[in-house]
């Protein structure tokens, strides 16, 4: 729980960009100022990095806001430096196969700017009759016949092909997992190898990384992406194994090895099958060592994957956590809103375009509040609750009636079910004991490693939270703790759930567990 200092150009960026988050700049602007990072900061000069080409465009544009916003945080004038620094990937590839006419004629002015350095190779100018030449129907005829011959490779259904990054509803507890699955699907940062999202079922994980593949299939069909949830994977691999002929175990290898990005969901059900494992051990390395794509998802974090007996061991763990890692967190009362509003609207859109009926009623703006304030966290049933809240609008209506709060009430309670039961001390601690691996002694005992304190905080914490005992009960239940020292760990926790993202992420998916609440 204890937070990494911040060096002094980290927190003079994350100064500004809450300064510029203020000015009024497009929503995309700042997630390309999010997406830098601060290197250096010295005479005046702060030095940030991108890997990013469009960004150089874009902060060349902005330069004079980003600079006040700049100086506004340093108290005293500054100007902005950013280097282009490209992947591998983007260093050895040619320009001619890689950007269209128009992106290097914006790439060269870029960087010739003063405001913006170039540390990689400058474009060659490129004659008018090479675009044609360059190969492009052979990369679509090659990658046809990759498509055709590899059988991992399937057809986008009607309903998967909805799940697109503009049905997506973002908000703070999703925006960095959307703006990472964004910059993978166009190639924009190829850095975050693997891309891992984790965060409880229900809240958003699948629709990303079928938005990946919807996009890398409309853009730029020349990749050959697949998604496989892990049961998929699981199968494949052991139907291969049972094949009479050990060849099939080859082929198989060698379609997982064709692929350009590989998207697999919920990981977490590879845990206990070692065969499997060790295969999407080998398949992992053989695609990152080639520069290929690979997207994971699951339920906890890599280091999560790893507690137990049949967790993940450590050299699988590092790798999945070597790329980039980001939680999506449960909806807040906001990003709830947000969802409803958007779901009601789509429905009834689609069923006065469709001619369904039922589902042309109107919400409104206060029963969508009410609903958000009635509604749970999982996204999935979010959506069905809104399907049902429609269907009695439009009942109401034909009634000459209006949907009423008792009626939302109601339905909330069906999607919802309140068991009545009482979360107690101990169901708290064999959570928290699963959660953190360690056994009923450890957790009420006086060992004070990092990791034990950690359990132990988070324990007395959420029995103060979610169990109706007094602090005096909750210390005995650990150890005969002492009043003073239960508030103290009631103190560490608060004090980390704010400043902690990560933390705070793993100790709301350890209240859910407990809670129930989906």
């Amino acid at each position: 729980m204890e937070l990494t200092l911040e060096s002094d150009a980290e927190a003079l960026w994350q100064d500004t960009l809450d300064l510029l988050a203020t000015k009024n700049l497009p929503e995309s602007t700042l997630a390309m100022l999010r997406g830098c990072t601060p290197k250096s900061m010295s005479d005046s000069v702060m030095t940030i990095e991108t890997p990013m080409r469009l960004v150089l465009k874009t902060i060349s544009k902005n330069a004079e806001i980003i600079e006040e916003c700049l100086s506004q945080a340093a108290f005293e004038p500054m100007t902005l430096d950013v280097n282009f620094v490209p992947t591998t990937q983007q260093t050895t590839s040619r320009p001619s196969s890689t950007m269209s006419r128009e992106e290097v004629n914006s790439w060269t002015a870029a960087t010739t700017s003063s405001k913006v350095s170039w540390d990689g190779p400058t474009p060659k100018k490129i004659a008018e009759d090479t675009w044609e030449e360059d190969g492009i129907d052979a990369i679509r005829e090659e990658a046809a016949r990759r498509r055709r011959n590899n059988p991992l490779v399937e057809e986008i259904s009607p309903t998967t092909s909805k799940l697109t990054f503009d049905r997506f509803v973002r908000g703070e507890e999703n925006d960095i997992a959307y703006q990472a699955a964004l910059q993978v699907a166009n190639g924009m940062n190829s850095t975050y190898n693997p891309l891992f999202i984790y965060g409880k079922s229900g809240l958003g994980k699948t629709h990303l990384l079928r938005a990946i593949q919807n996009y890398v299939a409309h853009n730029d069909p020349s990749r050959l992406c697949v998604y496989r949830d892990a049961s998929s994977f699981i199968t494949d691999y052991t139907e291969a194994m049972r094949h009479s002929e050990r060849s099939a175990a080859s082929v198989l290898r060698q379609n997982y090895a064709d692929i350009d990005v590989l998207i697999i969901d919920d990981i977490q059900k590879m845990t206990g099958k070692m065969g499997t494992v060790g295969f999407f051990f080998d398949t992992f390395n053989e695609l990152i060592a080639n520069g290929k794509q690979i997207v994971l998802a699951a339920d906890r974090t890599p280091a999560q994957l790893g507690m137990g007996k049949d967790g993940f061991d450590e050299r699988i763990t590092s790798r999945l956590s070597a790329g980039f890692t980001t939680p999506i967190q449960i909806p807040s009362y906001e990003l709830k809103l947000r969802l409803i509003e958007t779901f009601c609207e789509r429905m009834r859109e689609d069923a006065l375009r469709e001619n369904v009926a039922g589902l042309t009623g109107t919400v409104s703006p206060e029963i969508e509040s009410y609903m958000a304030e009635r509604a749970g966290t999982n996204i999935r049933v979010i959506e069905g609750f809104c399907q049902r809240c429609l269907y009695a609008a439009t009942a109401a209506e034909k009634r000459g009636e209006k949907l009423e709060k008792d009626e939302i009430e109601s339905i909330a309670r069906e999607c919802w079910p309140s068991s009545g039961r009482t979360v107690s001390i101990e169901d708290v601690q064999r959570a928290v004991e699963k959660f953190y691996d360690i056994d009923h002694l450890t957790l009420i005992g006086n060992k004070r490693n990092k990791g034990v304190m950690e359990a132990r905080h988070v324990g007395i914490w959420l029995s103060r939270e979610l169990c109706d005992r007094t602090l005096a009960d909750i210390g005995k239940h650990f150890g005969g703790r002492s009043h003073a020292t239960v508030m103290h760990s009631i103190g560490v926790v608060d004090d980390a759930r704010r400043d902690d993202k990560s933390f705070y992420d793993r100790l709301m998916q350890l209240r859910e567990s407990i809670t129930g609440n989906v």
